[in-house]
């Protein structure tokens, strides 16, 4: 018993400190364009906010990496029969996997949507291989099972491969409504410190972004960036503000966080309801 409170206390002290040295980064860069943040920053509000953040965000990111091994699992999920409600396709961010998405899952189940597909999107892939992976699940759902059009929710890089398969790989008319949760539409100034192809791309300024960003959003598809002021990954956080989309920005969490804080689900679930979003 010693042994795993040893274990366990290490593990959470490594997530912990991952969390606090994002934060840092993420003050450093808020107060190179505010320097009133500097001021306040001892304020018993900011100290009581700021632990906040972090615990909740250790929580999350903690349990995201002991449910990761579920998400190696090879199972194919389908549609329910019985159900004809338009399929959520659920894609993740970078070095996580489709276990992530459980407890959004359960919880748009409990809301009313039942058919839920997810699937993994490696690291090690580019983005047009992953996004093809998209593609191979939306013509799947539509060849084999019928269905006209998808929802997409991507959560940080999965949004950034949603809108590539809605701007440019022609998916817009299979699509009935894109959600991004904290994905980085400009970049984020942390990307440099993902060792993978894939972080190159999602640098500010990258040319894959430069051309997602002069791509047109598609006509036919409800656009929603949903985001966090007090994201610490997509650095600043307010380059997940997507121009011509419906943005809406919650604060009081993390990036983790949007994917089990109940009021970034609710946002999600409110944009799923819409019939029709203005």
């Amino acid at each position: 018993m010693t042994l795993f409170w040893l274990v366990f206390s290490v593990y959470v002290g490594a997530i912990a400190l991952i969390v606090l040295l994002s934060y840092a980064i993420a003050l450093y860069e808020a107060a190179s364009t505010d320097p009133q943040l500097v001021e306040h920053r001892f304020a018993p509000g900011q100290i009581w906010l700021a632990i906040k953040l972090m615990a909740a965000e250790t929580a999350f990111l903690a349990l995201t990496v002991v449910l990761h091994p579920l998400g190696w699992i090879p199972f194919k999920e389908q549609p329910r029969p019985e159900n004809r409600e338009t399929p959520i396709i659920l894609l993740h961010g970078l070095f996580h996997n489709r276990a992530c998405w459980l407890w959004m899952k359960f919880r748009l189940r409990r809301k009313g949507f039942p058919n839920l597909i997810t699937i993994n999107l490696p690291p090690w892939k580019n983005v047009e291989t992953l996004t093809e992976r998209v593609v191979t699940k939306v013509d799947e759902l539509r060849v084999k099972e019928g269905f006209e059009r998808v929802h997409l929710v991507g959560h940080s890089m999965g949004g950034i491969i949603a809108r590539n398969y809605v701007q440019i790989r022609g998916g817009a008319s299979k699509v009935e409504s894109c959600i991004l949760l904290g994905a980085p539409n400009l970049g984020s100034k942390l990307a440099p410190f993902a060792v993978s192809h894939l972080g190159r791309q999602l640098m500010p300024g990258s040319e894959f972004l430069k051309r997602l960003a002069q791509t047109p959003l598609p006509a036919g598809v409800s656009m929603v960036s949903i985001f966090t002021r007090h994201d610490n990954m997509v650095l600043p956080p307010t380059n997940a503000r997507l121009e011509g989309a419906i943005n809406e920005e919650i604060q009081g969490m993390g990036h983790t966080s949007l994917l089990y804080h109940p009021r970034a689900i609710h946002a999600v679930v409110e944009t799923l309801s819409r019939k029709k979003i203005p």
